[in-house]
């Protein structure tokens, strides 16, 4: 398992635009394999700071990643 540290929205939309570039995917088809709009997927993309969960965890989980949060005592 590859852990991707993404502590700014940025980060986060760089490592999902890195892992959907991996699998050969436009942002179509990644938007329609995730159940979200190509508009959240651009969004997401560029580091918009302000995006919904549910949608963030279908993209993560149509890419085969998940969500992990750390230092949570």
């Amino acid at each position: 398992m590859t852990l991707t540290p993404t502590p700014t929205p940025s980060e986060l939309g760089a490592a999902v635009l890195a892992a959907r570039s991996k699998l050969r995917l436009t942002q179509a088809q990644l938007a329609m394999a995730a159940g979200v709009g190509v508009r959240f997927v651009v969004e997401l993309e560029a580091g918009k700071p302000t995006i919904r969960l549910d949608s963030l965890l279908k993209v993560l989980h149509a890419l085969g990643g998940t969500l992990a949060v750390e230092g949570l005592a």
